[in-house]
């Protein structure tokens, strides 16, 4: 399950076959079963999307998930193999794709409600329903919306977002730009500066 930058397909590539996203600053290994998700589907998640600390990825802020804050957030499902998604969560912390990951352990186990697989941005699994009787599983921070400062993410991110958006909900860029916009860190008013002051 993306909400991010992972619902470009091509994107999403990179972490399954190897390879650099257009615009980012890092090649991934691949995961070790390289076969391409067998179906994909435009759903709506409960929470909200946000963006927060700084990206080594995109540069600028790098896009969460929280499932406890008002939402909806766009995303799109796609059907891969659990070892498929322990190897996607380890490149999105920096790790080399293992066979011996604690996470697809617990991923076997069976999660419901929330998992922390470690203390690491993208190391806590959400479970957020079910979809044709699979479970629906994205990894996002242990912090909420709320608990820590917002951060802009960069262009090219949010292109790579955007071209996620149109792909799985066939979105124009008038609906991609408005979904953005209200997701998106919002820059004090004047009066808002000046009553600061």
């Amino acid at each position: 399950m993306s909400y991010g930058s992972n619902m470009a397909r091509a994107r999403l590539a990179c972490y399954l076959t190897g390879g650099r996203p257009p615009g980012a600053r890092r090649h991934y290994p691949g995961a070790r079963d390289r076969t391409l998700p067998s179906e994909d589907r435009a759903v709506h998640l409960p929470g909200r999307l946000w963006f927060a600390g700084e990206s080594t990825v995109w540069g600028g802020g790098m896009a969460f998930y929280d499932h406890y804050a008002v939402g909806p957030t766009a995303a799109r499902a796609y059907r891969i193999t659990t070892a498929q998604l322990a190897d996607v969560a380890a490149q999105e912390m920096h790790r080399a794709p293992a066979p011996d990951d604690p996470l697809e352990a617990a991923l076997l186990a069976g999660i419901e409600g929330r998992h922390a697989a470690g203390p690491g941005r993208y190391e806590t699994l959400v479970a957020v329903g079910r979809l044709d009787g699979l479970p629906m599983l994205t990894f996002t921070a242990p912090h909420g919306y709320a608990e820590v400062p917002h951060t802009a993410p960069s262009t090219a991110y949010l292109a790579m977002i955007g071209a996620g958006l149109r792909e799985a909900h066939g979105w124009s860029d008038a609906e991609v730009a408005a979904y953005l916009a209200a997701v998106l860190p919002r820059r004090p008013s004047r009066d808002e500066t000046a009553r600061r002051r």
